[in-house]
């Protein structure tokens, strides 16, 4: 439950972002009569969003025990590209994000016509980008859990996402953007790390990948992964009591380049971010 709650949040935090920077901006501008296609372009891209995670849900549940495995591997594998590419996209243009919106935001408004158009566009695949990054993700997460908690977890992420994302708009709150993406960040890493893992296992499972098979170790007589602890690190990390080659070696390996890149890489700044969306 905690893991699709903090997805959800901080994709749904950086979809506000956007319109808000959007909306800030045409407001600062004297353009607010803009602001029906801005919502326009919001709600074509949720749709899109639910319909491709809606149609793809429903599809894999028709697929036999190893075509599920094999989209679940499939989808695992996705989902762990879109969010690694999503944390390293943020911190590369924190800095610049605003400006950017600002730029296409102004050129898609400079023609004389077809202007509505050309940002329902705009705003469309920029709010889209981040809902089908959630979807994937959610994808992958509800295939290797079970009960509502997953769901839940997720809906509960995405209601406080648009309160804090109204709040921050609305000047009544201001947060620390560079240090909650920095340390989610890292958390979505830690995590897709699990993802890949259990990707790893499925095409195993699919019969598509049969190398380095051997057991590392075992530890299900102490913690099980159908315990109230073990299930919980397998929903949240990808935790497996009996790990092999393969999955660990995959695990330990992408934790480790990913997290030196991380490190590496610039942090966004705090102010780049609460200053977008502020009031003018």
């Amino acid at each position: 439950m905690l893991v699709p709650f903090l997805i959800m949040l901080r994709e749904g935090i950086e979809a506000a972002l956007i319109v808000g920077i959007i909306a800030s901006y045409l407001k600062q501008t004297g353009r607010g009569q803009w602001m029906p296609a801005v919502w326009i372009g919001v709600f074509l891209a949720a749709a899109l969003s639910l319909l491709v995670g809606g149609g793809l849900e429903l599809m894999s549940a028709e697929f036999p025990q190893k075509q599920q495995e094999l989209f679940e591997g499939i989808v695992g594998l996705v989902a762990v590209g879109i969010l690694s590419s999503m944390v390293f996209w943020m911190r590369k243009v924190a800095r610049s994000i605003k400006h950017s919106l600002h730029s296409s935001l102004d050129h898609a408004l400079a023609g004389s016509k077809h202007q509505v158009t050309a940002l329902i566009a705009m705003v469309f695949f920029a709010v889209a980008r981040e809902g089908l990054e959630t979807v994937f993700f959610l994808l992958a997460v509800f295939q290797q859990s079970e009960g509502p908690g997953a769901p839940i977890g997720a809906l509960l992420g995405l209601i406080l996402a648009i309160g804090v994302g109204f709040a921050i708009y609305s000047g009544s709150m201001r947060l620390n953007l560079g240090l909650f993406f920095r340390w989610t960040g890292l958390f979505i890493l830690v995590v897709a790390a699990g993802i890949l893992a259990n990707s790893v296992q499925a095409l195993h499972e699919a019969g598509l990948w049969n190398h380095w098979q051997d057991v590392v170790f075992d530890i299900s007589a102490h913690l099980p992964m159908d315990g109230p602890l073990g299930s919980v690190l397998a929903g949240m990390f990808g935790y497996q009591d009996a790990p092999t080659v393969s999955v660990l070696g995959a695990y330990v390996i992408y934790l480790v380049v990913t997290l030196v890149m991380f490190f590496r890489s610039p942090a966004p700044t705090s102010t780049a971010h609460s200053s977008s969306v502020t009031n003018p």
